[in-house]
């Protein structure tokens, strides 16, 4: 075709630049996108180890396998796994991925070794997502510790840091504090006077504490803050009035702080987290809360002032506890739940106000069959 102007056909040209780079573009951010999807634990961000024999992999997952010999490099999804790397069943909600599964090995509970293709080996244990873990920690282990101090880090010299520690760039550590052996700071982490952090602890990028002491292994995820004043104020004819927070924040042995939570220190006790315990990321620990060993704390969870959390609680996603009350060991609190009154041990609540589970929803039924029924004309008229 013969273009009219030359300048018609310079823009049609021009177009077809633009419409090859698009073409381009699209195809190098599907490469890209492809690449990221098949890649497990990219070692441009994890550690990787290996590859393990089959037995060492069965060791790690707590677990038992046939005598073979059988090199795995790592592990992958069923669906995408490879014959050189291992997945894992614990959800029967995905047998069917088992069933047609390319993995070399699979770790699954004996209830599914049936369903296991002859082509994979099964690896048997009791508590497939525990082996799971630890086998994924077998190939991609935690970040070692790089002993040092940022040349931009602000120590105090009466501050004192263990020489087995790393403290990351910008981190301030103030007058009296200590950070324990193995202990690792992130970038921009800001610690207290008189703040102990024990050993091999993790303090997230931007994580502040200050009037707190960690007990050892304890993870505090970025943005995490803790030991700050608590919520309190006495109401005066003139105002409100700051009442002075004068307690701690206590944090035991093993416990993890999500992403931007807070924990409150206690204004005339400490507030406790105990050993083992797991907050999600945006969860708020009032003042004087002291939480139990093992317990779960899901996101956006509130729990306010002075209540005492038993061991081994549950906590769904979004609920609200009151302050002043009593959670007993091994409640459930369902999701959204909004608790105002003491939870006896091992109960189940939902709702708001949080009532026993199995009341919940029998009103939950009965507002369902009312709400269904045909209304009735009114014939007064």
């Amino acid at each position: 075709m013969v273009c009219e102007t030359s300048d018609g056909c310079a823009h049609r040209t021009e177009n077809s630049h633009v419409e090859s780079a698009a073409s381009a573009t699209r195809s190098s951010g599907e490469r890209v996108i492809q690449q990221i999807s098949s890649q497990i634990g990219d070692a441009r961000f994890f550690a990787r180890r290996g590859p393990h024999s089959l037995a060492t992999v069965a060791k790690a997952a707590f677990g038992v396998a046939p005598d073979l010999d059988l090199l795995l490099t790592g592990i992958a999804p069923l669906h995408s796994a490879q014959p050189s790397e291992v997945s894992f069943l614990d959800n029967r909600r995905y047998a069917s991925l088992l069933e047609h599964t390319e993995a070399g090995a699979v770790i699954v509970h004996p209830d599914m070794l049936a369903r296991v293709p002859k082509s994979t080996v099964a690896i048997v244990t009791k508590n497939p997502y525990e082996g799971w873990a630890r086998t994924a920690k077998l190939f991609h282990p935690a970040d070692l510790v790089a002993p040092s101090i940022h040349p931009t880090a602000f120590v105090d010299e009466h501050a004192h840091v263990d020489p087995t520690a790393e403290v990351g760039a910008f981190c301030t550590i103030e007058a009296g504090a200590e950070i324990g052996a193995g202990s690792k700071l992130g970038s921009y982490v800001s610690v207290g006077p008189g703040v102990v952090v024990g050993q091999d602890c993790r303090i997230g990028a931007h994580a502040s504490l200050s009037h707190t002491f960690l007990g050892a292994r304890v993870y505090i995820y970025p943005g995490a803050r803790i030991g700050q004043e608590g919520f309190s104020f006495a109401s005066t004819d003139c105002g409100f009035l700051t009442v002075p927070q004068l307690g701690r924040v206590i944090i035991e042995d093993d416990v993890e702080v999500g992403a931007n939570s807070c924990v409150d220190r206690g204004s005339v006790q400490d507030t406790v987290i105990g050993a083992g315990t797991r907050l999600d990321n945006l969860v708020q620990i009032g003042h004087n809360v002291r939480l139990g060993r093992y317990c779960v704390v899901v996101a956006q969870v509130g729990i306010a002032g002075s209540t005492v959390v038993d061991d081994f609680v549950q906590i769904g996603g979004q609920a609200a506890i009151a302050g002043h009350l009593k959670i007993g060991q091994g409640a459930k609190i369902g999701a959204q739940a909004g608790v105002i009154a003491d939870v006896p041990p091992g109960a189940a609540v939902l709702g708001s106000p949080a009532q026993p589970r199995v009341q919940f929803f029998r009103q939950t039924a009965l507002l369902k069959r009312i709400a269904s029924q045909p209304r009735k004309k009114d014939t007064s008229a």
